[in-house]
């Protein structure tokens, strides 16, 4: 050993000839570095701050966002553990969308990509069968009631058990019943879209059911068969159509407490996620993708 260096490396000296030397570990420092990136993608840091809180430079601040942008992470996950699962999809750039798989348990990501779409069968599959190939098998999925999700989700898991969104049915069936309907149906039918996210027992569940067949029969039938086309009318059809698809998928969880009977802890993980993509917007087509990667790997609750 030769002393240090004026930035406090140790320094060394060869007994041969004399010249004096010092290690440096290439890796080690890009390891270090790493938790520069690790900040601007959990916490949408910008690159003036990071500059503020590391004493770097932006440029090199830059160049080591860069570099971890080239390299996706490569998650090892054991799927064979995930029974209960929430899926959903949002879209963040434009009519670009991602789609995440998150443990109804403890809240946590275990897949997502950039750039699938919801009502896309062959972009669903692309997604989901590699999972399948790797041991998911679950249980049940909460989804917001995309049919074409839950097509793929029974073509390629046959037994799973579907659960609808509570929130998304009320949200979409109130928003087509107006707020303060007029017509004597519509405002029967909101009272009972209303409840929906409020039922937690079988008496409740089945007061449910008894009082929608009883709206059925009264308004229901005579909706179905009018030829109006008119938009409040043409509303309050999608909303009772809605109701009736989703309803043999709607209560599974009052028999299964593992199952959730919404999709929120997956918004509000899209709804973080998207806060801190916006800081980093003007990313290129494929960083764009690994910045998903890695916002997934990273910060995946």
């Amino acid at each position: 050993m030769y002393g240090l260096t004026a930035s406090g490396s140790q320094r060394f000296q060869c007994l041969a000839c004399r010249h004096t030397y010092t290690f440096h570990n290439r890796l080690n420092k890009i390891k270090k570095e790493k938790r520069w990136f690790e900040l601007w993608i959990k916490e949408g840091y910008s690159v003036r701050q990071l500059s503020y809180l590391s004493q770097h430079s932006r440029s090199k601040l830059q160049r080591i966002i860069q570099y971890w942008l080239d390299i996706p992470p490569e998650p090892i996950i054991d799927f064979s553990k995930l029974e209960y699962l929430l899926f959903d999809g949002t879209f963040v750039h434009g009519r670009k969308s991602i789609v995440a798989l998150m443990d109804s348990n403890d809240h946590k990501i275990y897949a997502g990509e950039h750039g699938i779409s919801e009502h896309s069968r062959a972009q669903l599959e692309s997604f989901l069968l590699p999972l399948s190939q790797k041991g998911l098998y679950p249980k049940s999925v909460t989804v917001d009631g995309n049919q074409q999700v839950i097509r793929v989700f029974r073509a390629i898991w046959p037994d799973i058990t579907i659960q609808r969104c509570l929130t998304h049915i009320q949200r979409q069936g109130m928003m087509w019943c107006r707020r303060f309907p007029k017509r004597r149906d519509a405002a029967h039918l909101r009272r009972l879209f209303q409840r929906v996210p409020y039922i937690k027992t079988s008496a409740e569940r089945d007061r449910f059911i008894l009082e929608f067949s009883s709206w059925e029969k009264r308004f229901g039938i005579r909706i179905d068969s009018r030829p109006e086309r008119g938009k409040v009318f043409s509303d309050i059809k999608r909303a009772r159509s809605m109701l009736t698809r989703a309803l043999p998928d709607m209560f599974a969880y009052i028999d299964n407490p593992s199952i959730k009977p919404t999709t929120n802890g997956l918004e509000g993980y899209f709804s973080r996620l998207k806060a801190n993509y916006r800081q980093h917007r003007g990313l290129s087509p494929d960083h764009r993708v690994n910045y998903f990667e890695w916002h997934f790997y990273l910060k995946n609750r």
